[in-house]
């Protein structure tokens, strides 16, 4: 069903409104109730002519009446923004709908039960929802649900929701990981979707693989103390173990086994910035860090355990491993000493030396609201946007400028949720200097969430 006006919070359920104790259903994540269309949104501002496409941002929106075990856990739900010729056409959110939705519970076997909730991302010509431990969904270009995709049949296991598109080939790199033997399967699908590669990689352990990275010349896959134990009860069973070190993982693009190499310091990664080789042929991987203290602080907000802090990301700081195949050694070192997370960069460096990456600021070592933080990688600079009481933003996304002549020469797109007026915008942001573009107003708060993309026509139908 859909509608024309929003629900305010105030009408939402009880099971929705902020007052509850689990902190991934209440204020910024209250969940939404309904599925609605607005058209002709209010802009402030000018939107560059030149973002002609879609802005989709996926996360977790639990249904009425529904508290789930975990943050993760949630059914999914898709936010739309659609950008044309300076104007901004129409808002629109979709549940995806599957088994999950309805009810049915995820075991562990039966891939097509997915909460669809993590990612959404473009390829080979389709819209796919992606959660890690299922197969995707894909839907369509105005967020109705077209079903499960397997890749043909060539994908008989999970996919991350964290794949790598590389930007010179149009190839798609990704993998499936999980608690039993394969603990690790490498995919890569062409240009147009089809499977051209599927490998098992010996040596992973059942760890908690949520994101990894490609190079020009390598993949290299995390895997992390944060394995899977049966004692873990909140619905996603996987714990940190002090026992267990960080490792990374080098498989050459171009064919041959892989190599792991120990990481002195143990840290877990959800998330990666980027990672290139340098000009002495080392890895160099860039990501936000959690150490065993910020690791089981965040957890405790993920499910709401007592003594959760007041945000998702507490203590994950952004850091620098460098991996010497030559000496077998890995290095590491802190970039930032600010709380990050959900880094992204311009997507054109992906695998690529870069220079500049972006994340959302939460409160801590110093800073008193959410921010978006602008990293330069090469100097340390740091460009802070402060969102204001009450605000909080998304992940920020690069869309470039028309004939962009640099790495930053873009802008940055990020949905903005506003518990002061129960209202939410998208901010499109200089990527220089963060300042203010235009402001789509939208007709709903939107739920803070997980990830999206922006998605030019180029390509894709209009």
């Amino acid at each position: 069903m859909t509608m024309n006006l929003a629900q305010p919070t105030s009408d939402l359920p009880t099971s929705a409104r902020p007052t509850l104790a689990k902190p991934y259903i209440a204020g910024h994540f209250a969940p939404v109730t309904d599925e609605i269309t607005g058209h002709g949104l209010t802009v402030r501002g000018t939107l560059p002519p030149e973002l002609n496409g879609r802005y989709f941002r996926n996360g977790h929106n639990p249904k009425p009446g529904i508290t789930p075990s975990h943050w993760f856990r949630g059914e999914g739900m898709i936010h739309g923004i659609r950008l044309k010729d300076g104007r901004a056409e129409w808002y629109r959110n979709r549940w995806v709908r599957t088994p999950f939705l309805e009810g049915v519970q995820f075991t562990g076997t039966e891939l097509d039960v997915s909460a669809a909730a993590t990612n959404i991302i473009f390829h080979g010509g389709r819209y796919l929802a992606l959660q890690e431990a299922n197969l995707p969904y894909e839907v369509s270009a105005e967020l109705e649900t077209i079903g499960v995709h397997d890749f043909g049949g060539k994908l008989t296991g999970a996919m991350t929701a964290h794949p790598k598109e590389d930007p010179v080939t149009g190839e798609l790199h990704f993998f499936g990981y999980g608690p039993f033997p394969p603990h690790l399967t490498y995919y890569v699908a062409d240009a147009s979707g089809a499977v051209v590669r599927s490998q098992v990689v010996e040596g992973a352990g059942p760890s908690l693989m949520h994101d990894f990275a490609i190079t020009r010349e390598h993949v290299v896959f995390i895997d992390s103390p944060v394995v899977f134990d049966h004692a873990e009860h909140s619905g996603i069973p996987y714990r940190w173990h002090d026992d267990v070190p960080l490792r990374l993982g080098v498989l050459p693009r171009a064919g041959g086994p892989v190599r792991w190499f120990e990481v002195p310091d143990q840290a877990a990664l959800l998330h990666v910035s980027n990672a290139y080789t340098d000009a002495r042929g080392r890895i160099v991987l860039e990501a936000p860090g959690f150490d065993r203290s910020a690791w089981e602080s965040s957890w405790k907000w993920w499910v709401g355990a007592p003594g959760f802090g007041s945000s998702p990301a507490t203590g994950s700081t952004f850091q620098r491993w460098v991996v010497d195949p030559a000496t077998g050694k890995v290095t590491s070192e802190p970039l930032n000493g600010l709380v990050t997370e959900f880094p992204s960069i311009n997507d054109a460096h992906t695998g690529s030396e870069y220079r500049y990456s972006y994340a959302i600021g939460f409160p801590g070592a110093g800073l008193s609201g959410y921010h978006t933080v602008k990293f330069d990688n090469r100097t340390g600079r740091e460009l802070l946007l402060a969102h204001g009481e009450g605000r909080m933003p998304g992940e920020a996304v690069f869309a470039p400028a028309e004939g962009a002549a640099s790495e930053d020469d873009g802008y940055l797109l990020t949905l903005v949720s506003d518990l002061t007026t129960d209202s939410s915008e998208l901010l499109v942001l200089d990527t220089g200097d963060l300042s203010t573009v235009a402001v789509v107003e939208l007709p709903r708060r939107v739920p803070a969430g997980i990830h999206g993309h922006w998605i030019p026509d180029t390509g894709q139908s209009a």
